[in-house]
């Protein structure tokens, strides 16, 4: 999808089977798309200090090992956008149906017991793992890894919607905005495609645009940069949501607290002891 003006620039002619709207090398010699790079932090540093507050919290070993996957998705997803490389490609979007996996079984496992393993879920989740891999390594279609990607996340929508409607329905505002941000992402996500593939004349107003004004107004038009920062922030408040509720359950008292009023972040403290 990326135009064939593109250049070549230190890591070689690209290999992967996508190669997106932002302009190849435009920004610095070292890295292949660089708002489409730079953009993954927010999918890399947050999750990582979300494990470790997890771990000095005690939770649950599958929570950390949910923001441990987002951080994973952000350094795949780095190394592909710097790239263009296959297996960089391949590095960014497994791990996406592993972390769906991990959110998953947190979802479908809220209201066990604590500490609890749902031996038979845990089964079917890393056969599907496997078979996607075998798959997706065989056909190499990205199509494919899409479907397979949306289905885990329509899974994960309709136990929330569940969460938010029969359960805890005072959850629905965290609810709610991590998938209305989710899809705000995905909107950008097939923006960008529209651009690149079926509209090539606005895709070529669209980059001359880029390069008459200042370099920040240019910037937001990066639509897939948009999806890695929207989708990020979106799979972030759904660990948040899903610990929540796994904490409620467990009855502890959790709260949302935003860090310098900005970030979004999970305190709570067990129930007293009478």
């Amino acid at each position: 999808m990326a135009p064939a003006a593109d250049r070549e620039g230190y890591w070689g002619p690209t290999t992967s089977t996508l190669d997106w709207c932002e302009e190849n090398y435009s920004v610095t010699w070292y890295i292949a798309e660089f708002w489409n790079t730079v953009s993954n932090l927010i999918m890399i540093i947050p999750p990582m200090f979300g494990a470790v507050q997890s771990v000095r919290d005690g939770l649950e070993k599958r929570y950390i090992a949910s923001y441990l996957a987002l951080t994973v998705v952000g350094m795949g997803s780095w190394c592909f956008h710097m790239t263009l490389k296959y297996e960089m490609q391949l590095l960014d979007e497994l791990p996406m149906i592993y972390s769906c996996c991990i959110f998953v079984y947190c979802m479908f496992e809220c209201f066990k017991i604590k500490n609890s393993v749902n031996y038979h879920l845990l089964f079917t989740l890393v056969l599907f793992s496997l078979i996607v891999t075998t798959v997706y390594l065989k056909v190499k279609e990205p199509i494919f890894h899409q479907v397979m990607y949306g289905m885990l996340v329509f899974t994960l929508v309709l136990r929330s919607i569940y969460i938010v409607t029969w359960v805890y329905p005072w959850l629905r505002g965290l609810g709610y905005t991590s998938l209305g941000i989710f899809l705000l992402g995905f909107l950008f996500w097939n923006i960008d495609n529209i651009f690149c593939e079926s509209l090539s004349m606005l895709n070529r107003l669209n980059r001359n645009f880029r390069k008459k004004v200042p370099p920040i107004i240019g910037i937001t038009t990066q639509f897939h940069a948009w999806w890695h920062i929207l989708t990020g922030l979106g799979s972030y408040l759904h660990i948040l949501f899903s610990l929540y509720t796994r904490t409620l359950y467990l009855r502890y008292r959790p709260k949302v607290k935003f860090l310098f009023g900005i970030w979004p972040v999970i305190l709570f403290e067990p129930l007293r002891k009478h």
